[in-house]
């Protein structure tokens, strides 16, 4: 199934006063897929249109302040804001939602590696799916390949990284998630992911608490199966608290 042969949106603006989000949505209803705010859709984007998405952000936030009783057109610091933030969602923060998996060279595993490799710790920005609130943290991938596994470059594991966290995110479906694309990529014959990261849902509101930080790891293959292999790849991970 393909809906990029259609085609592409010549303006961003209300298609018969239907507004762009709404006929994005829409495309998705119709393929049956699945747009949560840690999804990415870029597959049902068509030329032209984050563009114009980005502006109904802007006009929709404008909204948004005016409600909270700002005034957006004398106060010099707000009077652009909208049109910043709408940037940084839909560009930056939220950018692993609407861009396209980031191009990543695979090569065959010609020597045969099959020894334990960690990668990490790569920083991890994100943004809490329940508020909005930063989360800020590190992650430490672990690699054990076949003979069968592709290899990939160390940078490309924090483009990756970044791909998939650069979206709203909660971290217990972010690592799996992480790790689900990393097996697809990779296949190897082992797979460790541990995630560390603080909430600012927590620090910066609600309790307050600015202690508290989230762990949570996935083991799969070999890992999984493999108590000394696991053992073995948490004991190689430095102090966290560092």
């Amino acid at each position: 199934m393909d809906l990029m042969v259609q085609p592409p949106s010549v303006t961003g603006e209300a298609c018969d006063g239907i507004p762009l989000s709404q006929r994005i949505r829409q495309r998705l209803m119709s393929a049956g897929t699945r747009f949560h705010a840690n999804d990415n859709i870029a597959a049902y984007l068509r030329e032209g249109e984050l563009d114009a998405l980005q502006q109904e952000v802007a006009d929709k936030l404008q909204g948004v302040l005016r409600s909270l009783v700002i005034d957006v057109e004398n106060d010099h610091n707000s009077r652009d804001t909208a049109r910043r933030v709408a940037k940084m969602f839909v560009r930056e923060v939220f950018a692993g939602r609407y861009e396209a998996a980031p191009a990543v060279t695979e090569f065959p595993n010609v020597e045969r590696l099959n020894e334990l490799m960690i990668i990490g710790p790569i920083s991890v920005r994100s943004a809490c799916s329940h508020h909005l609130c930063p989360i800020m943290g590190r992650v430490w991938i672990g690699v054990l390949p076949d003979e069968n596994s592709n290899l990939i470059g160390l940078s490309k594991y924090a483009r990756l990284v970044n791909w998939v966290m650069a979206r709203p995110q909660i971290q217990e479906e972010a690592i799996a998630q992480l790790a689900d694309l990393l097996e697809t990529r990779l296949a190897p014959d082992g797979l460790a992911i541990v995630l560390e990261a603080d909430h600012f849902c927590m620090h910066w509101r609600g309790v307050k608490d600015d202690n508290a930080k989230m762990v949570n790891s996935v083991m799969r293959g070999a890992f999984q199966r493999d108590p000394a292999l696991r053992r073995e790849f948490l004991s190689l991970l430095p102090r966290r608290d560092q």
